[in-house]
């Protein structure tokens, strides 16, 4: 079951890229003001990310679903 943490952007140089499923900092999706991000794992948690909130799928789905990460301004 993959495992979702939310971080701050600035967290991002604390990410050990080999242990989660994204490749790297720039791959990340951002939060419309740019200042958040998220990383997936699965399995036991990394160090970098222990105790930090984490989220399902659905969960993570429901969040980003909001007006935090989903502008609902047209293209």
């Amino acid at each position: 079951m993959k495992i979702f943490v939310i971080l701050n952007t600035e967290e991002l140089n604390t990410v050990d890229f080999s242990q989660v499923a994204e490749i790297s900092a720039e791959t990340c999706r951002r939060s419309i003001d740019g200042t958040k991000t998220f990383v997936k794992f699965e399995g036991d948690t990394p160090s970098f990310l222990a105790g930090k909130t984490q989220y399902t799928h659905s969960e993570m789905l429901a969040i980003l679903a909001g007006e935090e990460w989903t502008s609902s301004e047209g293209p």
